[in-house]
């Protein structure tokens, strides 16, 4: 099969770029996957597929940017010319731009790879239905809520049009089918990134304790309360600890983190490392003692969550939202502060680096759960789905490994 996925990709800043690189690398190594065509975002650095593990041919077309008109033209005209079995969108509403309409445009792809008839999924990783607009920068304007809301039904109804949806949260899909009356919606999980053979060292000894948070903040992830806590956690315990924040502004909060570093810049021990390489990703997480989860509002299954639990990291978050039901649903666990209560979070912190047992308990059951579901099984997961959803333009014997018999 040879296989479009139609993304941002490394070194590009834009959101869903990381999950992107863990869906390639794995794709690359099923039998039946011949060949991959990245449908990517322009960068200037060359993208990254310089994986170790052997793997079929990936190519590259840098045929998009983020906030461009013409962008669906673009991306047909490279789905034309390279007549690919099947396409992958990996997407979320906001994919192809902040402006309203470069992002909609966007979102009509899936439904000109119908009318070519090139089987397609769609993973949708976030659904207007569970997004709070004011909480996640859109608006807090009620009139202009209600718009975004008209506009992001219409655009879910033309989404659903392609050959499958998936999404990373049962709860999702029941959504879809109960609004939508949607038939073709179905659930992979989000999936762990990288899940080392060996179980992580669960012991923290490094000093000072890191204690981190890690994404693109400034809407409903910000950090201000993270550094409130842990001053209080200082105070209380008198135990050497570090402010890790780790990432970059939210695109609709240029200039958050700036201006956080200059208010917050007589708090001792406070580090922004900016945008972490995938490289890094690893040495990041292995040497923090906990990841916090400073959220107000959630809009999707983390993919945070699930790297925290891969390298066996005990957790703090809000009990809210998707993060309560991956907790629920997936086997997570973490030690759950209030939404906005500086010393409720300070308590969870506290909690965790001062009870050894007690954080040897949540990091084990999270690593747990972030094994049952690595991206190898994920990527198994979605090539079920596209034999599924084959048609006569897509011979079955190109899809399907020679163990899956054929009816």
């Amino acid at each position: 099969m040879k296989l479009a996925i139609v993304t941002a990709y490394p070194p590009s800043k834009v959101t869903l770029n990381e999950y992107a690189y863990h869906l390639v690398k794995h794709f690359r190594q099923k039998e039946s996957v011949t060949e991959i065509i990245l449908l990517t975002d322009k960068t200037k650095g060359e993208k990254d597929i310089s994986f170790i593990e052997e793997g079929c041919k990936i190519t590259v077309m840098e045929c998009w940017e983020f906030n461009g008109y013409l962008n669906i033209i673009n991306i047909t005209k490279a789905i034309e010319s390279e007549l690919p079995d099947a396409v992958l969108f990996n997407l979320q509403f906001m994919k192809f731009g902040d402006k309203k309409i470069p992002a909609a445009l966007g979102l009509l792809l899936p439904i000109v790879c119908k009318l070519k008839r090139i089987p397609n999924i769609v993973l949708l990783h976030n659904i207007l239905e569970e997004v709070d607009l004011k909480l996640a920068g859109f608006t807090s304007n009620k009139l202009l809520q209600k718009v975004y809301e008209f506009i992001g039904t219409t655009l879910t109804r033309l989404i659903l049009q392609s050959d499958s949806v998936v999404v990373t949260m049962q709860k999702y899909v029941d959504v879809l089918e109960k609004k939508y009356n949607a038939k073709n919606v179905s659930f992979i999980p989000h999936g762990s990134f990288e899940v080392s053979k060996e179980k992580p060292d669960f012991s923290i000894t490094n000093r000072p304790l890191q204690i981190m948070t890690f994404g693109k903040f400034g809407t409903y992830k910000k950090v201000e309360s993270l550094i409130e806590a842990v001053e209080k956690v200082r105070k209380t315990t008198g135990l050497d600890l570090e402010i890790v924040i780790a990432g970059t502004d939210n695109p609709n909060v240029s200039g958050y983190l700036a201006r956080i570093q200059e208010e917050y810049k007589h708090i001792p021990q406070l580090r922004f490392t900016g945008y972490v390489e995938e490289h890094d990703v690893s040495t990041l997480f292995k040497e923090s003692a906990i990841v916090v989860f400073p959220y107000t509002s959630t809009t999707g299954s983390s993919g945070v969550l699930h790297q925290a639990g891969s390298y066996g990291k005990a957790i703090v978050m809000p009990d809210l939202g998707d993060l309560a039901l991956l907790v629920k649903h997936e086997g997570y666990k973490g030690e759950f502060f209030e939404p906005n209560n500086i010393k409720s979070l300070a308590l969870a912190i506290e909690v965790l680096i001062t009870n050894n047992e007690h954080r040897l308990t949540i990091a084990k059951a999270n690593y747990k759960a972030a094994t049952a579901y690595p991206m190898e099984k994920i990527t198994d997961m979605y090539m079920d789905k596209f034999y599924q959803i084959s048609c006569k333009n897509m011979p079955k014997k190109s899809m399907v490994p020679e163990s899956v018999p054929i009816d």
